[in-house]
């Protein structure tokens, strides 16, 4: 194994939290302190870039990292067990093998080693999705890697059993809480710079049962999606992919600060020729959607953590943006378009504060959601943020947004919790309630600096209609942590049936 040593990069990207880790972990029996509500029976598991070997080039980025997947599994003797693997992609393995580096620039293929021109170069390393009884670790530069739910071992590329033609799946998918059905899509389906986006429908079983292609207006970062009850939405922002530039040996990503961005939207089991592409404002970026919805009157309602340029600094360099952070300005967004309407651009309303890491209820995905969760600054904190993670500066407030009984001068938050000065917050998950109008509760990975390169790290349980109150219970996870990029909530009754 790898270890952590001065051969990385001194760049933000390779110190504090985002220091590499590269170690696997096994730890049992961690004491929960305080009272675990019986509902939070199961595992949360998380993605983590972690590099196995020093980059190929300093100006590598944290997105670049090794795919690690962890799980926090809650025991029913009350106790917990934390386990952190390597996903073993063909990547992974092919580094292994030399004891080195031997891809380069991040989503460049044609700066890595001659020896491995051709070998698959995805990380896997962004969402952990489970669906149908499989645990899938998806990055959106590939095919995902299927790992065992249990052991975390690797079990291999998923195809669909040989179904997915695109080369591509984002690892932002939607559920349908209703009918159990997985949409996702893939962008730059056939190549690097490719304009093709795969929309994929997979049905309850797991069963892909459909795969249409369509041209995007450009090549852009399509990081997410949405579906409503009848649609399905694709935003595209002007974050832009040159095969000229790629071949130049240059970055795979540029922002444009002068091109439109678009909402296309179809009928989300109609054919790709149906999709209508309303016009959005131009230099926008957005990288995690809340939700969409329609209302009575057909009018969908898109909620984006929206900003006025691209949020991750190592893309904004590589477009010459020379913007200070604080010049970096966001809100959580509502576009609003009628599919059946004249109009062919979007209505904008800011419907939240500006933030992250946008959570509802799996239930109500694609549905009305009257309330929902994000992560903020906490504004009255005196200081810099906690550094670590792509952007550079880790959040540090949870709150909650009533969309139907919130104060509108409030941006809709009614209630919050915000963490004293060198303590962060990671992307939570949602844990549904068995008590009815209970909103559920919050599980997330918080981490406090406790000294020079030194932080400690705990899962904490909140409920989620009182996060001022603070964590119902802890779960202290004595190993060095890098941040996660996404996360995902499995009961255990789910895990029971993979298991038997």
């Amino acid at each position: 194994m790898a270890t952590v040593d001065a051969a990385f990069p001194q760049t933000s990207h390779f110190i504090g939290l985002n220091q590499p880790v590269g170690r696997e972990v096994t730890l049992t029996h961690l004491a929960v302190e305080g009272t675990l509500p019986p509902e939070v029976c199961g595992s949360f598991y998380r993605a983590i870039p972690d590099p196995h070997y020093p980059p190929k080039f300093a100006d590598d980025n944290v997105l670049s990292g090794d795919g690690m997947v962890s799980r926090l599994a809650f025991n029913a003797d009350g106790t917990a067990d934390f386990l952190i693997r390597y996903v073993r992609t063909a990547r992974w393995l092919a580094e292994a093998e030399k004891g080195r580096a031997r891809f380069g620039r991040y989503r460049n293929i044609f700066t890595d080693d001659e020896d491995v021109q051709g070998v698959d170069r995805t990380v896997a390393n962004t969402t952990p999705v489970w669906h149908a009884g499989r645990m899938l670790m998806a990055k959106e530069d590939g095919r995902p890697y299927q790992v065992d739910p249990i052991t975390l071992d690797t079990i291999g590329s998923y195809d669909f059993d040989g179904a997915l033609k695109s080369e591509t799946m984002t690892a932002h998918v939607r559920i349908d809480g209703h009918t159990g059905e997985l949409f996702f899509y893939g962008y730059e389906a056939d190549g690097p710079a490719s304009t093709k986006v795969a929309y994929c429908i997979v049905d309850a079983s797991g069963k892909l049962v459909k795969e249409q292609w369509f041209d995007a207006p450009y090549c852009a970062m399509m990081h997410d999606f949405a579906i409503t009850k009848n649609y399905a939405l694709f935003p595209i922002y002007p974050t832009t992919c040159s095969l000229d530039r790629l071949k130049a040996g240059g970055d795979h990503w540029v922002h444009e600060p002068e091109t439109d961005s678009w909402l296309g939207v179809m009928p989300r089991y109609g054919d790709v020729s149906e999709i209508r592409w309303f016009k959005g404002p131009k230099g926008v970026s957005a990288y995690h959607f809340m939700n969409a919805f329609e209302d009575e009157a057909g009018v969908i309602h898109f909620d984006q953590c929206l900003s006025n340029t691209n949020a991750f600094p190592f893309i904004r360099e590589a477009s010459g943006i020379h913007m200070a952070p604080w010049d970096v300005k966001g809100a959580l967004t509502r576009w609003s378009v009628d599919p059946k309407g004249d109009a062919t651009s979007v209505s904008e309303s800011v419907v939240g504060p500006p933030g992250d890491f946008p959570l509802i209820p799996a239930a109500m995905q694609g549905r009305p959601n009257p309330y929902g969760w994000m992560l903020t600054m906490n504004p009255e904190m005196q200081g810099p943020p906690l550094f670590g993670g792509p952007v550079g500066a880790m959040f540090n407030t949870i709150v909650r947004l009533d969309f139907v009984h919130g104060a509108a001068e409030a941006g809709h938050v009614v209630d919050a919790l915000a963490l004293p000065q060198g303590w962060s917050i990671n992307e939570p998950v949602h844990v549904p309630s068995a008590q009815e109008g209970h909103l559920g509760y919050i599980v997330a990975i918080v981490d406090e600096q406790t000294g020079d390169n030194q932080f400690a790290h705990a899962a904490w349980v909140l409920d989620a209609g009182a996060l001022h109150a603070g964590p119902l219970a802890k779960v202290a996870i004595p190993t060095r942590l890098r941040p996660q990029v996404h996360g995902w909530w499995v009961p255990q009754s789910q895990l029971d049936k993979v298991a038997r």
